[in-house]
């Protein structure tokens, strides 16, 4: 049971660095400016939804996506470490990873869903848990990175105000800096496996 939990948790903490929902709370309350908070809450839903969808899915048919493309995991951790090393670093540096321009309301969720939320280093991640843990572990761990990701966003104009621009980009750099070593690791595990 202790080792249940313990995984559980490792896997939740994996997914939400890995998520980030606070690097997409100052471009999601910049992309629902000015409508009403029944429309932000949509967004919020649409946002967590899209990345849901795709979670759920690669963690559900990972094996059987692979065997249809012709892939092996390994060639997909280096990819996707490499990428989410990419992401990580940009993060950190506060390097543009691609804002949409489109800034109306229907658009506000799916960007934020994915690519931000729900792009190849999630993909990689929720992959490498069902690698490891089975279906059980990552399925929890994904609910709940989804709840906590809905919940930061459906409150992110007041996170917004009360942590100010300063603070929302500091932790954008400290989460991009775990998002990288974690992609290290995933590199790491790739190479190996390859050898």
């Amino acid at each position: 049971m202790t080792d249940f939990i313990a995984s559980t948790l490792y896997s939740f903490a994996a997914l939400f660095i890995i998520l980030d929902p606070l690097l997409s709370v100052p471009i999601f309350a910049a992309m629902t400016h000015g409508q009403t908070p029944k429309e932000v809450h949509k967004q919020a839903f649409i946002a967590v939804a899209v990345a849901g969808v795709l979670m759920y899915l690669f963690l559900l048919f990972n094996t059987m996506i692979f065997e249809i493309l012709g892939l092996n995991l390994p060639s997909f951790q280096i990819a996707g470490g490499i990428l989410l090393f990419l992401l990580g670093m940009q993060e950190t540096l506060g390097i543009d990873i691609g804002k949409c321009k489109d800034h109306s309301a229907t658009a506000a969720g799916v960007v934020i869903g994915t690519p931000l939320l729900c792009g190849p280093g999630t993909i990689t991640t929720v992959m490498l848990l069902s690698k490891e843990y089975g279906l059980l572990i990552p399925f929890i761990a994904t609910t709940l990175s989804l709840v906590a990701t809905w919940i930061i966003l459906y409150y992110a104009a007041y996170i917004q105000r009360i942590l100010g621009d300063v603070i929302t980009d500091i932790m954008g750099k400290v989460l991009g800096m775990l998002v990288a070593a974690i992609a290290v690791k995933i590199i790491f595990a790739g190479v190996m496996a390859m050898l």
